[in-house]
């Protein structure tokens, strides 16, 4: 059986679009005054000692392992501490695509992720030097990549997000025929049943037995809307106890029993 996959949220706000890259290598010497602002966004990645950065004279130290993304036209002033600071920075169009991830602006933020990022960085820099076909929109694809290594770490790390779950869910999803046991998700995710049961809740808004079932009413739907069988091997299929139980179900879910859900939005015809 088949569920269609489609993007549910339409982004309102266009791409980012990379404007340059540097790798800095800095001492003590190294001191930068930018009394206007930078004049795009953009995104210091320290990877290797310490330094500074002032921001309309408000200060944040930057270390190993953190990250900052600054705005445009805010006075800014920024120096190496301890005669030792390895960084990226990156600019780029706007902050719009950011604010959309969810990602803070003007404020340090520390990441697991650095050894990724860096991977990033430097396909970025060999990328400018090799300049390949497309080249141009390869750059744009990898700073995206790199802000969403970002996004998706935070998002992770947000309290109804667990990471845990995700083999539970991709077994759902393949398996939307096949009966699965409640015990086979417990150990595939290594929770206690109580756990298991309060973060699921918690991720998707549902039990388990209630996501499991909106799985198989869509993939059924697609099955009315796509093939030639009938509602009896749709509902054999998608292991439901009988035609009539998966009847019952899909109307009580979709207000219109399975024969009716055909004849209102398929092009295959009945054969039931």
């Amino acid at each position: 059986m088949n569920i269609p996959y489609e993007i549910k949220e339409q982004p309102t706000v266009s791409p980012c679009r990379f404007g340059s890259i540097w790798k800095v290598q800095a001492n003590d010497a190294y001191q930068v005054n930018k009394a206007e602002g930078f004049q795009a966004p953009g995104l210091f990645l320290t990877y290797e000692g310490q330094g500074a950065l002032t921001l309309a004279g408000k200060r944040y130290e930057l270390s190993a392992g953190t990250f900052i993304i600054v705005s445009d036209a805010v006075p800014s002033t920024y120096h190496c501490l301890e005669n030792n600071w390895k960084f990226y920075f990156l600019d780029f169009s706007s902050l719009a695509m950011i604010q959309h991830l969810q990602l803070p602006v003007g404020t340090v933020a520390a990441s697991g992720k650095m050894t990724e990022a860096i991977q990033l960085c430097e396909r970025l820099i060999d990328n400018l030097i090799v300049q390949p076909a497309g080249y141009a929109y390869s750059a744009d694809i990898l700073l995206q990549e790199l802000l969403l290594v970002f996004a998706r770490e935070q998002s992770t790390a947000a309290l109804t997000r667990y990471p845990e779950l995700d083999v539970v869910l991709f077994y759902m999803h393949k398996n939307i025929g096949k009966p699965i046991r409640v015990e086979d998700m417990l150990q595939m995710c290594g929770l206690s049943r109580t756990a298991f049961f309060a973060r699921f809740r918690a991720m998707t808004g549902l039990s388990p037995s209630a996501y499991m079932l909106r799985l198989k009413l869509e993939s059924a739907k697609a099955s009315l809307e796509m093939t030639r069988l009938s509602v009896k091997e749709i509902a054999a299929a998608l292991h439901f106890y009988d035609e009539f139980h998966f009847s019952r179900l899909f109307k009580k879910h979709s207000s219109l029993s399975p024969k009716e859900y055909r004849r209102s939005r398929s092009s295959a015809p009945s054969t039931d």
